[in-house]
């Protein structure tokens, strides 16, 4: 599931997008989502948007949520704590279809 959201987006991230960040705790359980999406589908998207900004941030003890950066730096987050990788990928897929 998370990787039909991926090809649908395909190269599509830099359309109402600036950057995309990902925050995740490299050890914690409620993490693990976004880690298996992280592993499985990272190299797919930056193939499809080698241009495009997409960064990992990983501390110890953070809360796992995804933002995405807009025109004009207006920001959105939005918690995928306790997720698995395909509802990580279906969060990513409305975050880049939003508007700001």
């Amino acid at each position: 599931m998370a990787a039909a959201a991926v090809r649908s987006l395909g190269s599509t991230l830099g359309k109402n997008l600036r950057e995309i960040r990902v925050h995740l705790c490299q050890t914690s359980a409620a993490s693990k989502g976004v880690r298996d999406f992280v592993e499985q589908h990272y190299v797919t998207l930056k193939q499809a948007n080698p241009d495009f900004p997409i960064l990992i941030r990983e501390c110890s003890g953070v809360q796992a949520r995804l933002w995405a950066r807009y025109d004009f730096g207006k920001e959105h987050s939005v918690s995928v704590d306790n997720m698995s990788a395909d509802e990580v990928g279906q969060s990513l897929q409305t975050l880049v279809q939003s508007k700001p």
